[in-house]
């Protein structure tokens, strides 16, 4: 029986390569990273449909250095807005659904009430805006597609949050984190989950829901509760000699070339009536990361 073939791209990513190792054996998951798939290069996208003709595709290609952005302002709209439209027009020509990852920095973080996706998006940053366009032309151009907005995302591969606090409490006695951002944590590993349940029961023939979800951890911290979290599990499991002290700071005495959102929790009910997905609790997660780094450290 020939398995339903799955393009992922981005493979070489944090997402994408928790895809790839996540991925079920009774698919057959073929996964391309930048340097053999530029979703900016329709030829390039063009020619690997052809030759692998995918039943989904899950786009986990990204340009996600926030701050880099503000001045790589090209980059991120080819990647996050062009090429997501290069891909999303291949994939409606082919009726392929296409399964992508978005952000809560679509938003201001203006409003005191976790995010819905009703909310009408009006990002502070060039990545911010860069994405919000992107979902806008995938959702204009392809009428299976399905837009997971997430937020604070880790894991064990790729650049995150819980790996740089890591690396800095290994040379340093005392760390300033910011306390007054807030959103929720979101492991990469979970959002592997949600999308190969969504992936199986497309698979299955079960009736779809397309348009815009959100999903992350649960609950929401700040920057410095988060960075507490991981010191205190990290101490428990030996990943660093000593526990430095942190100290909690404001946006303005840390300042970045993007703005931030303050507040961009996401209200996750829908994922939950619409196909039973309930949030995780992100410090469960962090457990499993911490563990692997124990084992795999890197």
């Amino acid at each position: 029986m020939v398995k339903p073939c799955i393009l992922v791209t981005g493979a070489g990513g944090q997402l994408g390569s928790a895809l790839i190792q996540s991925a079920p054996d009774r698919l057959d998951v073929i996964g391309h990273g930048s340097g053999d798939l530029d979703i900016t290069a329709p030829d390039q996208v063009r020619s690997v449909l052809d030759r692998h003709q995918p039943t989904l595709i899950i786009n986990a290609a990204a340009y996600t250095a926030v701050d880099p952005a503000e001045q790589d302002v090209q980059s991120a709209f080819n990647v996050n807005r062009d090429g997501v439209e290069i891909l999303a027009l291949e994939a409606a020509a082919r009726d392929i659904p296409l399964i992508h990852f978005s952000t809560d920095y679509v938003f201001d973080g203006t409003e005191d009430e976790p995010y819905t996706e009703l909310d009408l998006p009006n990002p502070l940053s060039v990545y911010g805006m860069s994405k919000h366009e992107g979902e806008a032309v995938l959702l204009s151009t392809c009428e299976k597609a399905l837009i997971l907005r997430t937020s604070w995302v880790f894991g064990v591969a790729g650049a995150n949050f819980v790996k740089t606090i890591l690396r800095l409490a290994q040379d340093k006695e005392r760390l300033t984190i910011i306390d007054d951002q807030r959103s929720a944590p979101t492991s990469a590993d979970s959002l592997t989950r949600v999308v190969w349940r969504l992936v199986a029961g497309y698979i299955a023939g079960e009736k779809m829901v397309w348009g815009v979800f959100h999903f992350s951890g649960q609950p929401e911290v700040s920057w410095y509760e988060f960075a507490k979290e991981i010191i205190r599990q990290a101490s428990e499991r030996a990943l660093i000699a000593s526990a430095p002290e942190l100290v909690p700071i404001r946006t303005e005495e840390y300042p970045t070339a993007a703005t931030r959102p303050r507040h961009s929790a996401l209200d996750c009910s829908r994922i939950l009536s619409v196909y039973g997905v309930e949030q995780p609790d992100w410090r469960v997660d962090l457990c499993s990361v911490l563990d692997a780094l124990v084992t795999h450290p890197g």
